[in-house]
């Protein structure tokens, strides 16, 4: 078999091409997440908060002899910096990624239990039959 078919034969699999699916629509649902905690949450939390805008808050580890004000004049000048403030927003992100699957695994395994039939009732092997029939007799 050659190289080309073996590759064929492999990116046909079943497998290959649900993970392939997968990483696509996760990829597109990731965005989608992703806007709805940047436009829509992080927005209400920082209001909560005094309006914070979580993504800018940040410590300056190194020196700042220019005064740089902003995270991406910081990082621009190779100044290094604890982005604190980005990292809780990729959190709150991943978290709310997180439980989204966890409800539609949830969902879906419910869904799969219910269309699974039941099991088909245990037929007792003739022999046992019999035995119990001349145990029965036996007794009278």
């Amino acid at each position: 078999m050659s190289m080309m078919e073996e590759f064929k034969a492999f990116a046909m699999k079943g497998n290959v091409v649900d993970l392939a699916v997968g990483v696509i629509i996760g990829g597109a649902f990731g965005k989608i997440v992703d806007s709805a905690v940047n436009d829509l949450i992080m927005p209400i939390v920082g209001k909560i908060f005094g309006g914070l805008d979580f993504s800018s808050l940040f410590v300056v580890l190194g020196d700042n002899p220019n005064k740089l004000a902003t995270l991406a004049e910081l990082k621009k000048a190779g100044i290094a910096t604890f982005a604190w403030g980005n990292f809780v927003t990729i959190l709150i992100n991943f978290v709310i990624l997180a439980w989204i699957i966890f409800l539609m695994v949830k969902a879906m395994n419910k869904a799969k239990a219910a269309a699974e039939p039941p099991a088909p009732p245990a037929v007792t092997p003739e022999d046992v039959v019999l035995l119990r029939e001349i145990r029965d007799s036996l007794k009278k």
